[in-house]
Parts: structure tokens; C-alpha cells; sequence
């Protein structure tokens, strides 16, 4: 066989490399000390430090096994290290008398790799040597328990020896507890119990581990809690941390958002000048929640430049903005980051900033975004993250550009339901009704499964496009036993707009009393316009006093109300319908406007004179007026 050739002679006929996993299997050499001229394990573990090519490696561990040092622990660790587990195990196999480094070496390989049995297997062997685990045995250890495959038997049988070796009070094994007990196990309540008798819990991982969990299982008060917890005994949270306080916050229910306001905006006068800042970012978010964005943008106004460096800060502001459908003034915070601090935008203020430029239609900006996450070494981001991808998607369609986002939408690697929605959404709203459903074929073709939304977005293209049989077709589907998604609310009310569109007011009334759901603005806005449309002007009448019976409060059934008595110059309806408006302080909601001239948004509000041309544009107006006039006479 070959591979019994001596060592100079596969070198010589260059077959070393190839043959190198048999070469692995030889059993070593009788031992030989080292002699003087030859490079001590010292200086050959130097050797293996870093990141080494394959073939250097391989060079490298010829003659550690021609100087018979892969019998040195240290030599045997770094190498270890280097290969894959089936290699790594090989390495490992040829020592006669392992230390605890090799053994927490090939653990780690083997729990990185997903080998989380072969790695408890090497830990059992481990318990059988006169050898003792250490802090490093441990963490590899709960790696591996946090990998597919692994019971809660071997966690507890873990958490029993740390126990044992007395690690329970080491910081790290016990935040590498915590995080297995809350992501694997998802058991809270031991894992509350580990942080409670931790001696030192100067470690922000091991709080932010838990305040993470509590965020995720639905437990806010208890992930708010242990923040407050937290700055009181002066550690400052970490990114991380703060991601999953407002996470918690984002879960709150109105009496909890009010409890909460409180709690922090008494906590902001007790603490210190660091940690308000981050008791301010909560409560700009708590505040965006209770929809109260002026308040939001004074706490966001009290946080520190140092505070300001930190884009988690930037991106609360900004996404309470668009939450709150103030786009213009995020975007002008966005502005305002981009240029007076130094402070890189990331993915998640680039979708605030996406949604903001769809709602005003700001399509240069859009542009801009877009060209910032190509150059600035993000590129992969556009065709890996689903969110920013489809936040483009939104953002194109609504402001008209549908070629670029056809073309956001072929760039995505692996589209998934979410992104062939908004696609479909996309056509939808543009009139694209054929396309859409294409899209929705095609989908189907590739075995994704749609959702709630592709059918909302399917509907919507019907309706939008005036597919009355196709739209007829998918919503009967949907109503079916054997369906697996029931139409809900909003599914109706699309296919009742899809109904009184095409003027089938009656059957569009017959499914609204039929449907399992009470009838919302939607619903009856829908019918009303469909009526208006068709002039069936009695049936808009009855439509629109339960329009107003459902929303009192909202103008836009008055004002189809008002335009019905109008057109049958029932002005005395008019004018009781408008005091009956003004007795219950309804007020029309102005209309607005937005147009970007230079890179600069104006808004333009109906009624409004609070723009600083605003002199300058009436004259302008008044000379079209004038010439108007003119031609006409």
C-alpha cells in the first residue's frame, strides 16, 4: 500500500497532500525526544497561531509529526482548532495523554459544527480521566446544548455539573446558562433562578440574556423591571439590551403604556446624566405608542450628543414619526443625523426612512436611500434582508416607479411570501391587475403557501383593476371549508370595494349582511364610494348615515353626505348636515400635499398660509388666474 511508503519518499513523488487522511491514521512513530536542532512545541504552536492556508497547514503538521510534537498538548489544541471535526477528531485520537485543553478544543469544534452529541460524548470521556472541567469545558459545552437535537435532559445534566465544579458563580457559564435556558429550554423561571444566585452580575450580557427572553416570551413588565433593576445598580445597557426593552415596550397594553410613562418619567429625575439617556429613549418610544409625537420629540431633545452617537436613539425618533404620520418631520431628523452627527445609518432607519418617502412620495430621496446601501458596502444587504427589500418594493410603487421595483424585486436571493406581497401590493395599487395575478401563479408554482396578505393583495389588484370574475373566483375559494385561510375583515371589505366598484351595489349590501364580521368605516366607505360612482345617490344616503354611525368622528362621511344633498340642490340638507358637523366638533380633515423642489420637501396644507413663499405662490397664482381669464374670454 501506499501509504506505507516512508515519509521522504511521498514527498518526493508528491502525493503527501493527497493522501493526507490516511496519512492521519498511521499510528505514531516510537517516541523520540527532540533533539536541539529541532524547533521546540513552543515555537511550532507560535506557527499555528492565526489563519493559515490549507496547504501551509498541512506542510506545518508534516513535520510536527516527523518531530513527534503532536504529542504536545499545546501543539495538538492549535491544531485541533485548524480542521473540520472529522479531522479534528483524528488530531485529537493520537494522544496518549490529553490535557484539558485538546478535550475543550475538539468540544468546541464539535459544537460549532452541529455535532452537539459528539460533543457531550467527548465530555463523558472527559469525566472518566483524573482531569477537571474548566469555565471554557462549560461554555463549549452549553454551545452545543443551544444546537437542533439536544433534549432538556442534557441541559439539566450540564447545569448539574457546572453545579458540581463549583462554576456557578462564574459570570460567563452562567450567562451561557441563562441564554440556553431562555432560547432552548424557554424556561424563564429557572433561568431568573440562575441570575438570581449569580454572586457577581456586573455583566451586561447576562442581563440583557434574560431582559431578552422576558421581551420575547410576552413577559414586558418583568423585562421593564429588570432594566430598571439594571441602571439602578449603574450598568449601562448595551445595543442589544435596548433592542429588547423597546421590544418589550412594543407589547404593552394601553393601561400598562400609561403605568409606564410614569414609572420612567419619575426615574428620569432620580437617575444620572448617563443613564437618562437611555430612560429617554424608552420614553420616546412609550410616548410614539401613546401617539403622542410632540412629546416623544422633547424627551428625544433632552438625550446627550453621547447618547446621539448611538443610531438606536435616531431610529426611535424616526420610526415614532412615521407610526404617528408625521413623514415630513422624520425625514427632516433623518436629515438633521445625516449631517450634524456622526452616526451611520443602519437597516432599520432605512425602512422608517423608505415608509416616510412612500407616504409624501418622495421618490428622489427614495432614490437616494437606495444608492447609499449600494456604495456604502451594504450592496448585500438589498437582495439578503427581506425588510429593507420590501420597504423599497413599497416605496417604488407608491411613488409610481414600478420598472425599479421589479427590478428590487428580482435582486432579492430567496423571496419568500412576504416579499412576493409586496410585489403584488405593488401592482395592485398601480393598476397592474393581470401582472399581480401572475405573480400570484407563480408564487404557487414555486410551493409557497400564501397568506393572509397575498390574498388581501390579490383582491386589492381585482378590485383596482376591475377583475370582477377573477376577484369572485378567489374569494369564493377562500370561503370554503377545505380553505386554509378564512377571509377576515379586511378580506371582505376588499372584495366589497371590488363589488361596489363595478356597481353590483346590491350584492355588494348582501355580503355585508351576510358576513360573520360587524361592518367598519372600510366596509361602508367602500360602498358609498361604489355608490357615488354609479350615482346611485339614495343607496349613498342610508350608506353614508352608517358611515357616520360607525366613525363619528371622521369627516368622510359627511362630506359624501354633503356632495349627495348637492347634487339634488338639497341645500337645506347641506346646510344642517354642516351645523350638525360643527354641534359635535367634526372637523374636515384638510387636504395636504407634498412636492420636493431641490431636495427639499414642501408641504402644502389646504387653508393653510404658514409657508414662507406662501406670498410669492398666491401672486404667481393670481397672474395664471388672470391669463386664464383672459384665453377663456
Amino acid at each position: 500500500m501506499h501509504h506505507h511508503l516512508p515519509l521522504s519518499t511521498w514527498r518526493a513523488k508528491g502525493r503527501f497532500f493527497s493522501h493526507y487522511p490516511r496519512f492521519l491514521c498511521i499510528p505514531p512513530q516510537p517516541c523520540h525526544s527532540i533533539d536541539s536542532t529541532s524547533p521546540p512545541a513552543n515555537d511550532l504552536s507560535r506557527l499555528l497561531q492565526g489563519r493559515i492556508p490549507r496547504a501551509h497547514l498541512l506542510q506545518l503538521h508534516a513535520r510536527i509529526f516527523r518531530l513527534n510534537a503532536h504529542q504536545s498538548n499545546l501543539v495538538a489544541t492549535r491544531l485541533i482548532g485548524h480542521y473540520h471535526s472529522n479531522f479534528a477528531l483524528r488530531v485529537f485520537r493520537l494522544l496518549r495523554q490529553p490535557n484539558i485543553f485538546p478535550f475543550n478544543a475538539i468540544i468546541r469544534v464539535l459544537a460549532e459544527e452541529g455535532s452537539p452529541l459528539r460533543a457531550f460524548s467527548i465530555f463523558k470521556e472527559l469525566k472518566f480521566r483524573p482531569l477537571l472541567p474548566n469555565e471554557l469545558t462549560f461554555s463549549f459545552l452549553l454551545k452545543a446544548c443551544s444546537r437542533d437535537g439536544v433534549g432538556v435532559g442534557c441541559v439539566l445534566q450540564v447545569h448539574c455539573d457546572v453545579l458540581k465544579s463549583g462554576f456557578n458563580s462564574d459570570s460567563f457559564v452562567c450567562n451561557g446558562l441563562l441564554m440556553v435556558y431562555v432560547k432552548v429550554v424557554k424556561d424563564l423561571r429557572s433561568a431568573r433562578q440562575v441570575f438570581d444566585d449569580m454572586p457577581d452580575r456586573n455583566l451586561v450580557c447576562c442581563w440583557t440574556s434574560l431582559i431578552s427572553g422576558y421581551a420575547k416570551l410576552g413577559s414586558s413588565e418583568e423585562a421593564l423591571n429588570l432594566f430598571t433593576m439594571m441602571l439602578d445598580e449603574n450598568l449601562m445597557p448595551e445595543s442589544d439590551t435596548m433592542v429588547s426593552v423597546l421590544s418589550a415596550c412594543s407589547r404593552l397594553t394601553p393601561p400598562h403604556l400609561e403605568k409606564w410613562v410614569k414609572l420612567m418619567t419619575h426615574m428620569l429625575k432620580e437617575c444620572n446624566n448617563l443613564a437618562s439617556d437611555y430612560v429617554n429613549i424608552v420614553l420616546v418610544y412609550l410616548y410614539g405608542k401613546c401617539r403622542k409625537a410632540e412629546q416623544s420629540r422633547a424627551n428625544f431633545d433632552e438625550i446627550s450628543d453621547k447618547g446621539k452617537r448611538s443610531i438606536l436613539s435616531w431610529n426611535t425618533m424616526i420610526g415614532t414619526y412615521v407610526q404617528n404620520g408625521c413623514a415630513l418631520e422624520a425625514l427632516n431628523v433623518f436629515k438633521s443625523m445625516m449631517e450634524n452627527y456622526d452616526c451611520c445609518p443602519n437597516h432599520v432607519t432605512m425602512v422608517s426612512i423608505l415608509s416616510a418617502c412612500a407616504e409624501i412620495g418622495d421618490l428622489d430621496l427614495g432614490i437616494w436611500v437606495h444608492n447609499y446601501m449600494r456604495t456604502s458596502g451594504k450592496k448585500h444587504l438589498l437582495s439578503s434582508n427581506v425588510n429593507l427589500a420590501t420597504a423599497l418594493i413599497d416605496m417604488y410603487s407608491k411613488c409610481g416607479n414600478l420598472d425599479a421595483a421589479r427590478e428590487v424585486f428580482a435582486g432579492i436571493v430567496e423571496k419568500d411570501v412576504v416579499s412576493f406581497n409586496a410585489m403584488i401590493i405593488g401592482l395592485a395599487v398601480n393598476g397592474k391587475g393581470d401582472e399581480a395575478l401572475t405573480l400570484f401563479s407563480e408564487m404557487q408554482e414555486l410551493r409557497l403557501l400564501p397568506d393572509s396578505g397575498t390574498f388581501l393583495g390579490v383582491l386589492s389588484a381585482c378590485s383596482h383593476s376591475g377583475l370582477l370574475d377573477k376577484g369572485r373566483e378567489i374569494f369564493d375559494k377562500m370561503t370554503r371549508k377545505d380553505s386554509l385561510i378564512s377571509p377576515k375583515l379586511e378580506h371582505y371589505s376588499c372584495y366589497i370595494d371590488l363589488l361596489a366598484r363595478s356597481g353590483y351595489i346590491e350584492e355588494a349590501l348582501g355580503v355585508v349582511r351576510c358576513m360573520p364580521f360587524e361592518a367598519n368605516k372600510f366596509v361602508w366607505g367602500a360602498i358609498l364610494a361604489g355608490s357615488v360612482l354609479h350615482n346611485r345617490l339614495e343607496i349613498a344616503r342610508n350608506v353614508s348615515s352608517m358611515l357616520v354611525g360607525v366613525d363619528p368622528e371622521n369627516s368622510g362621511g359627511y362630506v359624501m353626505l354633503s356632495n349627495s344633498f348637492a347634487s339634488d340642490l338639497e341645500w337645506r340638507s347641506v346646510s344642517k348636515l354642516r351645523g350638525f358637523m360643527k354641534e359635535k366638533g367634526v372637523v374636515k380633515e384638510r387636504g395636504r400635499s407634498w412636492i420636493n423642489i431641490g431636495g427639499v420637501v414642501h408641504e402644502f396644507l389646504a387653508g393653510s398660509a404658514l409657508h414662507d413663499q406662501n406670498k410669492s405662490i398666491y401672486q404667481v397664482m393670481e397672474s395664471l388666474f388672470r391669463e386664464m381669464r383672459l384665453s377663456s374670454s
